[in-house]
């Protein structure tokens, strides 16, 4: 009965309804979000470095019963004491399994619907398992984008679960040793894993583009762009054709904000939403209080949420 209901609820969280409405989530304190804005957040985001949960920080079971109806966990690459953090190459090998296995069986003992957003913006030169350095030389073999489509392959069978053969199947068929444990079987949409690439790459050099990153239609349940203003301007030809590049799957807005008090951003943020059915999930990065992303800085972008985004939300 158990598994029936949060498969139920899941469902429902990504299954379209008859006005459009869609989940709202929020990167930041998604109880005073809340209060502020009068939205009713249903994700809170947190990044999480390698082997965080399970080694060092907080254990998995914190985030997980702190983020709302369906927490939204983006993987990152870092470890505790800094440094380069673990290579595309060493994750698609294997060589991280041990912070995926943890994490996919704590998932399974919360019982909630999760969203699990691996390597966000892969091709952006601020992270280290992208591609391509800033100067848009590429980065050692062990970053390349064959190896980022591996490492995001290996993630996403993984968070799914199953026997151990029947994962290690589907890794060798992709050229990755297999796994010698059975998980939890996790399927979609209870576990949704996003690929989330920029619409743009950074830089913007040829083999740094999203497709270069594409993992297959196989490796991904949804995906989507982040798109913030921080400059007084904005325009959506980018998100429109990453939107349409991929049809058959859900789109979502894993991170959106502002730093400047823009109100016609916000309501044009809206206006796409609403235009672009296959948009299933909008996740507001309102960061720590006092940040440049704090809302509440921003009376007019705040006037303008309550107005336009709230009510997105179901």
């Amino acid at each position: 009965m158990r598994v029936f209901l949060f498969l139920a609820l899941s469902v429902g969280f990504w299954a379209p309804v008859a006005n459009g409405a869609i989940p709202l989530g929020v990167y930041g304190n998604h109880t005073s979000f809340d209060r502020l804005t009068g939205q009713r957040t249903q994700s809170e985001a947190i990044f999480i470095g390698w082997d965080q949960g399970r080694t060092w920080g907080k254990p998995y079971s914190y985030f997980l019963d702190s983020l709302g109806d369906q927490p939204h966990i983006a993987l990152k690459t870092e470890r505790a004491r800094g440094g380069a953090g673990l290579s595309p190459r060493s994750i698609a090998l294997g060589q991280g399994d041990a912070h995926l296995i943890g994490l996919a069986q704590a998932i399974a003992v919360s019982g909630n619907p999760v969203i699990v957003r691996p390597f966000p913006e892969m091709n952006n030169y601020d992270n280290n398992y992208c591609a391509f350095n800033s100067n848009g030389r590429r980065r050692d073999a062990s970053r390349s984008t064959l190896w980022n489509k591996r490492a995001f392959q290996r993630v996403y069978i993984l968070m799914h679960g199953g026997t151990a053969a029947f994962m290690s199947a589907k890794l060798r068929a992709r050229k990755m040793p297999g796994v010698s444990v059975d998980l939890p079987p996790n399927p979609y949409p209870n576990m949704t894993v996003v690929w989330n690439p920029l619409g743009i790459g950074e830089p913007p050099v040829a083999g740094n583009g999203y497709r270069d990153y594409y993992p297959g239609g196989g490796y991904h349940d949804a995906y989507g762009n982040n798109y913030y203003n921080t400059t007084g301007t904005y325009a959506w030809h980018v998100t429109t054709s990453l939107y349409k590049a991929y049809p058959g799957k859900p789109f979502m807005f894993p991170e959106w904000g502002l730093t400047l008090d823009d109100p016609g951003y916000v309501r044009s943020f809206a206006t796409f939403v609403r235009q672009h059915r296959r948009v299933r999930f909008a996740s507001f990065y309102n960061g720590s209080p006092g940040s440049v992303y704090d809302l509440r800085r921003k009376p007019k972008s705040l006037a303008a949420y309550r107005r336009y985004v709230v009510p997105l939300g179901r």
